[in-house]
């Protein structure tokens, strides 16, 4: 099936009729074909959320709520479609597609429990008999750009609290997954009034003036993206040029302390669901596993072990690790690992590749040398660094520019705490991986991984803003 655009409501073919393909990681070959916006196109998508924002803002929330939920429902109702589309697009695992329509479904049914939570307050004033109101409201046309890697789970948040919070939207899909996100909007785009919610694809070629002209254009207030730290400097830049507000989940490189009081089994276990899950390309993966010296020599056999039992395949079956996404990520990967070796690590277990196909790696003896210690690997990579003190530990988990995700293993769960408030990282978990969401928590990071927060109470003040109004009671007094 052709992944069209949807713009007011239809699924429609670009106004110049080209089209693009998207290949398998696995073969090579053309899996799907979609739509290749142009800058009309995108003009189309903006001018029709615009039109439809009026009518959206002022709908009630418990309507806005009824939709939502409806959306939520049949993004459930089209799962199998929607999953096996993702798993031909980017080689996932089937249980990772079905988690990514799970959890999509539950942040459409999120979004449906926050449109009645856009209180406001009253302020005290100084001007006798006056009421003063702070109210949140919604920016106008919120314009959301959507990664590839968990390409259910962030398009939805890519519009969802917008459309709560009474915006309307435009999102622009991956060029990785075009019919994803198609088959995603097609049913959930159904469930609103035409012009709500609109999708843009194009190709890597055009993608660059589509999102240029998006983000200028002047019906678009807010913009939001998700994906690597690189190119989020460059869309921050492009709307802090506009003056327009940007909300940004970047990269990350996320540390997981293991103390030495910690249980090494439980601690094993969570690494490698932290750096080896969807083949390490999730953003919170653990790229650094910081481990006290006396438990590191027993950490380090256990995980070796463990992730030489993990084995990665062709997706489409009940294997739990699948694809790389590309055969250039593949070998970027190898280049890591091949110079960590080269420095002085201690390669564990993996290293080989057959094609997109990589089995988990564990390196010990990591060091700030090597590539790996510093650059996001976005692979299924484990990388221990042995520690000598919790200071040293604190220290190494903030040697990095991002500051995404964290957890901190031990059983004296004082000590953790006290470890992780001196982590600097927007999320932070104890005795957990570093790999969680929920729809409801404020997601989202500091330094080089972001801007802004996703998700509950923090998507409504990233998808709003605060107004001041006044009721003047009495007739003011004026000096002139």
């Amino acid at each position: 099936m052709l992944a069209n655009l949807i713009i007011n409501g239809e699924s429609v073919s670009s106004v110049s009729d080209l089209t693009f393909d998207c290949f398998a990681p696995t073969s090579g070959q053309p899996v799907s074909r979609a739509a290749d916006g142009n800058l009309e196109d995108a003009r189309r998508a903006a001018a029709a959320a615009a039109s439809a924002f009026k009518d959206w803002s002022r709908m009630g929330p418990s309507r806005r709520r009824e939709l939502l939920w409806k959306a939520a429902d049949a993004l459930l109702d089209a799962r199998e479609e929607i999953v096996a589309a993702m798993v031909a697009e980017t080689g996932a695992a089937t249980s990772w597609a079905a988690f990514n329509c799970d959890l999509g479904a539950k942040m459409l049914r999120e979004a449906a429990a926050m449109t009645t939570q856009l209180t406001g307050e009253t302020m005290p004033t100084d001007r006798a008999g006056a009421l003063s109101i702070a109210t949140r409201e919604p920016w106008g046309v919120c314009f959301g750009i959507a990664p590839w890697n968990a390409p259910i789970v962030l398009f939805v948040r890519s519009f969802a609290m917008a459309l709560a919070c009474g915006n309307t939207a435009v999102v622009k899909s991956s060029e990785l997954c075009p019919a994803t996100h198609f088959r995603v909007m097609k049913h959930v785009a159904a469930c609103f009034p035409p012009g709500v919610v609109n999708l843009i694809s194009s190709s890597r070629e055009a993608t660059p003036s589509i999102v240029n002209t998006l983000i200028a254009h002047e019906a678009v207030r807010h913009v939001n993206f998700t994906g690597s730290s690189s190119v989020g400097r460059i869309i921050g830049r492009l709307a802090g040029e506009q003056l327009k507000p940007c909300l940004l989940e970047l990269g990350g490189k996320s540390p997981l302390v293991v103390l030495d009081d910690a249980s090494v089994d439980e601690a094993v276990d969570a690494a490698a669901f932290s750096s080896f899950m969807h083949q390490g390309q999730i953003c919170m993966a653990s790229g650094r596993l910081i481990v006290s010296e006396p438990i590191a020599d027993a950490f380090s056999q256990k995980l070796a072990l463990k992730a030489s039992n993990l084995a990665a395949s062709r997706p489409g079956g009940n294997a739990p690790l699948g694809t790389m996404i590309s055969a250039t990520s593949v070998a970027r990967v190898r280049a890591l690992i091949e110079d960590a070796v080269e420095k002085g690590a201690v390669l564990l277990a993996g290293g080989d590749a057959e094609g997109v196909i990589m089995n988990p790696v564990v390196l010990d003896r990591v060091t700030p040398a090597m590539q790996v210690y510093h650059e996001e690997v976005f692979g299924p990579v484990a990388s221990v660094t042995r520690v000598h003190s919790d200071e040293e530990a604190v220290r190494i988990a903030n040697d990095t520019e991002f500051g995404l995700s964290a957890a901190v293993y031990g059983r004296d769960v004082n000590r953790a705490l006290s470890m992780a408030r001196q982590i600097e990282s927007g999320i932070c978990h104890i005795n957990g991986p570093t790999i969680q969401d929920e729809a409801h928590v404020p997601f989202g990071g500091v330094k080089a991984s972001g801007v802004g927060r996703f998700g509950g109470a923090g998507g409504l003040e990233a998808f709003t803003y605060r107004r001041w109004l006044t009721i003047e009671t009495q007739t003011p007094h004026y000096p002139f």
